[in-house]
């Protein structure tokens, strides 16, 4: 059972209350009566209300919640009546609630709006959390509960409850429930160690990222950008106490979007170097300690649990089972990778020359501005003429959300009554087509010093019949904050991150499941990215991208030959992406097959890195992993840890659900209904390979969808 992973982020139907089923009520500790999280919200459908939170109601919060959870546990254990599935796992399962939403609350921030108090709480919460994931996790009583009611009852049991019961009792085992003494103690030390090390990391990188900015001196240096640019460019510079009067902020992938168009070749360096160094000790900042100690302590997890890796333990219960299996499907996909990578090389190289001469050394700096010039003399359009029609408030509006109501029948009324944590947050009321509110869906989307890099999903509250509860669900962004008066404009990249977030935010918005444990997005990592990256097709089908690709200015649509060429240059040069993708996976992998004695010293993380590369065959200086080790924050500091191979894997799914809707109709609401009825409202009760085969009428997926519609 692993308390913390419900906060960490990846990532309707029900009663409507005010507040979950099982109701907050006043507790009798010192604060908890002027405390907001402490008391049922009084606003509607339990959302949190922001307008009272202050940050120092954390701290008590916790310390009420993590004591109600503990009493919680003890009653269930001292029980004296024969274990049942009601008084154990249905105990388990509605235990816990004021911590649920404490700790959602809380963690929302920790990744979107950390500031020093909110680190501060950080640094005191982890080790609460941690020591209360191992007492429950390691309370042998309670253990022993669970595997009478799974021995004696699991058979008998059905739909939803049989599927709680066993996902609880497989999670205590994955956890080391059926651990030695000794080798219990041992599991305890690294739980509480790993969470400290992720903490330090979560406070590492922001700051290595946002201290990795590139000061410019003048608007000549930013030759090539577009005005919108240069004015953001001004405009983080100043928001950053004006060292010069332009910067360019480095975001959390290796490649920076604005070197498409930087004229100046140093200044494309420097924006390059301060990527790929911005925490590898080159700088200031070094999170390669942080990363072999995770590593070191992953695999002894691994072999205390009896596997030889912890990419074979995590690897468990995902679709793919194992490394073997990984490997041999992304080997599939390197085979046909490789020689289109030396293809696009070579023609990416060949047109630099027509411009710097025949000696010019291509380096991967140079790479996106090449390549996007090329794409500029292919297609005759640059990406400059195609931003102004991707105002991010209609590709929201008329896109996402038309896209949602066409296929699903959802509607979406803004609530501004609802209180958010910070003023660039929207809150929306989803409604079913009978009117039924759905759920509440909040979204962040501008970047600030505060947040984390990246785009997720997650909740202040999940879906649960149980508990009475409608989903409470967020997604965040980092796009660039136009000044004010002007419209936010988004790259076409940036439009498909909107499109895969609501996708996430779909599944946990229409799920409908019993019980919270195995409600939305519960489910494993290499499925989990399937809806969201399904959501994606939408964004380029006809009659919804005419509805939101509009220009900011004039209100006109995008003109039918724009639009063609930039349809159809998606798929410009698609290795490039590919690469990148397999890359960073591949990294991820290499890293969690080690035993704990090979993980090499932090001195030497980098050669392993390329060595790594080098003996899958994925060492390309043109194309360089998505996220070098040093800032792979989803395998270090989030949860895909030898999962990030999941991204590829939940795509081929994607593209054979996209096939199917393209065959029965992109928009027919009988088709999205049953999408809705076969996968997205089942959360994790059911064999998710079975709800694959029932919608599409696949017995396995076909790997062949995701290198056509990457156009290979």
């Amino acid at each position: 059972m692993n308390i913390l992973k419900t906060f960490l982020t990846i990532c309707l139907t029900g009663t409507m209350l005010q507040s979950p089923a099982a109701p907050l009520t006043s507790l009798d500790v010192e604060g908890s009566s002027d405390n907001p999280l402490l008391q049922p919200s009084t606003l509607p459908f339990g959302a949190p209300d922001f307008s009272k939170i202050k940050p120092t109601d954390y701290l008590p919060a916790f310390k009420a919640a993590i004591q109600q959870n503990r009493d919680e546990i003890n009653r269930i254990v001292e029980n004296k009546k024969k274990p049942t599935f009601e008084n154990t796992i249905l105990a388990l399962e509605q235990s816990g609630v004021l911590l649920d939403r404490v700790s959602s609350i809380f963690y929302a921030l920790v990744s979107a709006d950390k500031t020093p108090e909110i680190a501060e709480t950080q640094k005191v919460v982890t080790p609460m959390l941690t020591e209360l994931e191992n007492e429950i996790t390691f309370n042998k009583a309670l253990f022993e509960r669970i595997k009478y009611v799974y021995d004696h009852q699991y058979k008998s049991l059905k739909g939803e409850d049989k599927k709680l019961l066993e996902e609880t009792y497989k999670e205590f085992v994955r956890s080391g429930a059926l651990l030695s003494d000794d080798k219990m103690a041992r599991m305890k030390e690294i739980n509480l160690r790993i969470a400290e090390l992720q903490q330090q990391w979560g406070d590492l990188l922001p700051n290595a990222t946002n201290n990795s900015v590139v000061w410019v001196n003048s608007e000549e240096e930013l030759a090539g950008l577009s005005e919108a640019d240069i004015a953001q460019c001004k405009k983080d510079a100043e928001s950053r106490d004006g060292k010069t009067p332009y910067c360019i902020v480095i975001v959390n992938t290796t490649q920076q979007p604005l070197l498409a168009n930087l004229e100046n070749r140093q200044l494309r360096k420097r924006v390059y170097e301060a990527s790929i160094h911005r925490s590898d000790g080159t700088r200031s900042f070094n999170t390669y300690p942080l990363v072999v100690e995770i590593a070191r302590l992953r695999a002894e997890k691994a072999l205390l649990m009896g596997y030889k890796n912890y990419a074979s333990l995590s690897l468990e219960k995902t679709m793919a089972k194992t490394p073997e299996q990984v490997d041999a499907f992304l080997q599939q996909l390197i085979r046909e990778y490789s020689p289109k990578a030396k293809e696009e090389t070579k023609a990416i190289e060949a047109f630099a020359r027509q411009f710097e001469g025949a000696d010019i050394d291509l380096a991967p700096y140079d790479r996106f501005y090449y390549s996007a010039k090329m794409k500029k003399a292919t297609y005759n359009f640059s990406e400059d003429e195609v931003k102004p029609y991707f105002n991010i408030d209609s590709v929201l509006v008329n896109g996402v959300f038309y896209a949602a109501n066409r296929v699903y029948g959802l509607q979406f009324k803004e609530r501004k009554d609802i209180p958010v944590y910070h003023p660039d947050m929207k809150v929306y009321e989803v409604t079913d087509r009978d009117g039924k509110t759905l759920a509440l869906f909040y979204n962040d989307y501008f970047r600030r010093p505060t947040k984390r890099g990246g785009a997720w999903m997650s909740s202040f509250a999940k879906q649960s019949t149980l508990r009475g509860q409608i989903p409470l669900i967020f997604n965040v962004c980092n796009n660039a904050k136009a000044p004010d008066g002007q419209p936010s404009l988004l790259t076409w990249d940036e439009v498909t991150t909107l499109f895969h977030e609501f996708g996430h935010a779909l599944h946990g918005i229409l799920s409908n499941c019993k019980y919270n444990t195995l409600s939305g997005t519960a489910v494993a990592r290499d499925f989990v990215e399937m809806p969201s990256q399904f959501n994606e097709f939408f964004a380029s089908v006809p009659e919804i991208f005419d509805h939101y690709a509009k220009h900011a200015s004039t209100g006109k649509p995008m003109p039918a030959e724009l639009k063609e060429k930039m349809l159809s240059s998606i798929n410009f040069q698609p290795a490039y992406a590919l690469g990148e993708n397999l890359a960073a996976t591949c990294l991820d992998l290499s890293w969690h097959k080690l035993s704990a004695d090979e993980i090499p010293t932090a001195a030497y993380a980098s050669a392993f890195e390329t060595a790594a590369l080098k003996e899958v065959g994925m060492y390309d200086e043109q194309i360089p992993p998505r996220y070098y080790t040093s800032y792979f924050n989803h395998v270090w500091g989030g949860g895909y840890a030898a999962g990030y191979y999941s991204y590829l894997w939940t795509e081929v799914l994607a593209d054979n659900v996209a096939d199917y809707f393209k065959a029965h109709g992109p928009l027919k609401p009988e088709v999205g209904q049953a999408l809705r009825d076969k996968i997205l409202s089942h959360g994790n009760t059911r064999d998710l390979m079975e709800m694959f085969t029932d919608f599409t009428g696949m017995k396995s997926p076909d790997t062949s969808s995701l290198l056509k519609a990457r156009g290979f």
